[in-house]
């Protein structure tokens, strides 16, 4: 059931929060606090994009600023990426949490990061899933079995995903479940905020197809289209974890790295035969087959509990 403001006062699309009384701070503060999703979203988008710059136009882009980044562990994206990741959906969230939920919002940031206690059945489901759809989607592609994991790939496979966690989990997810998801949901029906969430996220990713990190000069257009539904459908399957394991962000972080850290290791040793476009096709074949799956199962409640309406 929607809580509509009193008449008279309008409220942004995206944003579910208390309006402001006559004693409410003016100026950026109150900004913050009228409207916090918006302003998640735009600092989100200007600290990433703005971060990621130096990236865009160096010789790993555009070729227009006469540097390269430094290759740390096989790639550039560690001072490249990394960087503008942490300054956008973790720093915003934070940001936006301090300013107008205080140390009462932090503390609720902090339990649900720390939310541990989805139960071991999760973290074995979430391990031993998402490998086994990718493998699927991506034998669907090749039309053969895959070669076997070597015992290099399996021994490197649980470090790889830690590494992934502190880094795109830990940058990403943050922001984009444990901040917005919560609010888009309290407004909107699930399915609605996942889409809504699952376009700004993917759209905050394409700078970066400008860079090496998306194939920079060799991307073909629809690319980045193709990544966008990815994140889209993608989005459904987060938010129905977020949602049926009680909030818990380490089990929404193992999830999305979990991707990830597959796509870095296995996918090239198990499917040699591939290219690399191939993974884009793979992840988006998995996600719209699970999000429509759990679309269907769910009746787009997405694992959120109906509303209990009040009798007359």
């Amino acid at each position: 059931m929607s809580i509509h403001p009193p008449a008279g006062i309008e409220t942004h699309p995206l944003d579910t929060t208390r309006q402001p009384g006559p004693g409410s701070p003016a100026g950026l503060r109150g900004a913050l606090r009228r409207t916090p999703l918006t302003w998640f979203f735009v600092l989100t988008y200007g600290l990433s994009w703005l971060a990621w710059t130096p990236y865009v136009l160096s010789e790993n882009g555009l070729g227009l600023w006469h540097f390269s980044f430094p290759v740390i562990g096989g790639s550039t994206q560690l001072l490249g990426v990394l960087p503008g990741a942490y300054l956008g959906p973790i720093t915003s969230a934070l940001l936006v949490t301090g300013v107008t939920e205080g140390r009462a919002g932090l503390r609720v940031w902090r339990r649900r990061m720390t939310n541990f206690r989805a139960g071991a059945g999760w973290y074995v489901l979430v391990l031993l899933a998402v490998p086994a759809v990718l493998t699927a989607a991506s034998a669907a592609l090749v039309g053969s079995v895959p070669l076997a994991p070597s015992a290099a790939l399996l021994a490197a496979y649980l470090p790889g995903l830690l590494l992934q966690m502190v880094t795109t989990g830990l940058a990403e997810e943050p922001g984009w479940r444990e901040f917005a998801m919560p609010r888009m949901q309290s407004r909107h029906s699930p399915a609605r905020a996942s889409l809504v969430v699952g376009v700004l996220w993917g759209v905050w990713h394409l700078p970066l197809f400008l860079t090496e990190w998306g194939g920079w000069p060799h991307v073909d257009p629809t690319r980045p289209l193709e990544f966008v539904a990815t994140t889209i459908a993608f989005s459904y399957v987060m938010t129905w974890v977020f949602n049926r394991s009680g909030e818990s962000m380490p089990l929404v972080m193992l999830l999305h790295t979990g991707v990830n850290n597959f796509f870095s290791l296995a996918f090239r040793p198990m499917f040699p035969s591939l290219p690399t476009s191939a993974i884009t096709h793979a992840f988006l074949i998995a996600s719209v087959a699970a999000a429509l799956v759990l679309l269907l199962a769910t009746r787009g409640r997405l694992g959120k509990p109906a509303p209990v309406l009040a009798g007359p």
